[in-house]
């Protein structure tokens, strides 16, 4: 997506494992990076998506807004995901934009399993493919509103104005648009791999044509080394990342839960070629801090039999050498597929 110079807003990426905030600048030829900072969060502060330890949270934001010397108040752009979102491609005969929003309350209601009162609901209408003029494609968002209240007002205790919630999915794909040539015809995965949440989200000629968020991620791993070795979660952590010697190899640990996921996303990707009328998926993009875990790429690869890549979110982002180091930039990257998604939107843009 290509917006306009419309102000621009912080983005921050409130996730189970970190938190991230990152600022980014229009430049004659496209963005530039300004800001980016990053906390680590104790284990279960956020569980399933869900807040469970607000004050650390609102800690851990303002110590990022001070170290970064971010002026607040700001306007932020947060996203969710998780059993609480709910997205849905649904096909309405031929409508105004105005008889659509007239209309999307009682069209959600057939297709959300949440009482229509409880969420907040969203759409998108699709590009139009094709010689159908009698229907379009809308892509029907809705979330519940407990989860939308819990982050806003984390964000607005920490002095920053909430203003946009977008979906990880949705917001990991904002960066891929920006960052790489979309291919028309091409029909591309982007597979967010963070701590305790896999994101997928099919792509085809810039639409999202299939999501789904898996309860499985980094953690798995921790967990499992935890279990294993019969050490604390923030042992396993700490072997996790190679920042702790084990007393026994854990490649083969590491790999036994990569063999799951990697399962799990072949479950899905069969699914949606299963379930749809579209050619065979050319590429798998990983992103997400467990994206790095060592191995994980190439069993996906095996696993689906599609070439599989690790997304960089500033392969066309300008970052100033001056300001930032451009080793730890590369490091870091994969876990920046969400924030910079979100730091690329606008205020009014959908």
């Amino acid at each position: 997506m290509l917006f306009s110079r419309k102000k621009g807003v912080l983005g921050l990426d409130i996730g189970s494992g970190s938190i991230k905030v990152l600022e980014l600048a229009e430049t004659k030829l496209g963005y530039q990076l300004v800001n980016f900072g990053i906390a680590y969060m104790p284990h279960e502060t956020i569980v399933d998506s869900t807040i469970m330890n607000a004050p650390a949270v609102v800690n851990a934001v303002r110590t990022l807004i001070a170290e970064n010397n971010v002026k607040s108040p700001r306007d932020v752009s947060t996203s969710v995901s998780g059993h609480s979102v709910i997205i849905r491609k649904i096909t309405l005969p031929l409508m105004t934009e105005e008889e659509i929003e007239g209309n999307i309350q009682w069209e959600a209601e057939q297709y959300i399993p949440f009482d229509i009162n409880e969420v907040n609901i969203d759409y998108q209408r699709l590009a139009m493919e094709g010689d159908d003029q009698e229907s379009q494609d809308v892509l029907l968002v809705a979330v519940k509103k407990e989860m939308v209240n819990d982050y806003t007002a984390v964000i607005s205790e920490a002095g920053l104005n909430p203003v946009i919630m977008d979906v990880d999915a949705f917001a990991v794909q904002n960066m891929y648009e920006v960052n790489y040539e979309v291919e028309r015809g091409k029909v591309v995965t982007l597979v967010n791999i963070g701590a305790s949440v896999i994101n997928i989200n099919i792509v085809h000629n810039g639409n999202s044509v299939f999501t789904r968020d898996m309860s499985i991620g980094g953690n798995h791993y921790t967990e499992e080394l935890q279990k294993q070795l019969s050490v604390s979660f923030e042992e396993a952590e700490q072997i996790k990342l190679g920042k702790q010697q084990a007393d026994q190899d854990i490649q083969p640990i590491l790999d036994g839960i990569s063999n799951s996921i990697a399962l799990e996303i072949q479950r899905s990707l069969d699914f949606f070629t299963a379930t749809s009328n579209f050619a065979h998926i050319s590429k798998v993009y990983l992103a997400g801090g467990a994206a790095k875990t060592a191995g994980l790429q190439q069993i996906i690869e095996n696993q689906v039999g599609i070439p599989v890549e690790m997304i960089n979110p500033f392969n066309n982002i300008e970052v100033p050498t001056k300001s930032f180091d451009m080793d730890y930039i590369q490091e870091i990257a994969p876990l920046c597929g969400v924030v910079v998604g979100l730091a690329l939107r606008r205020l009014g843009d959908k």
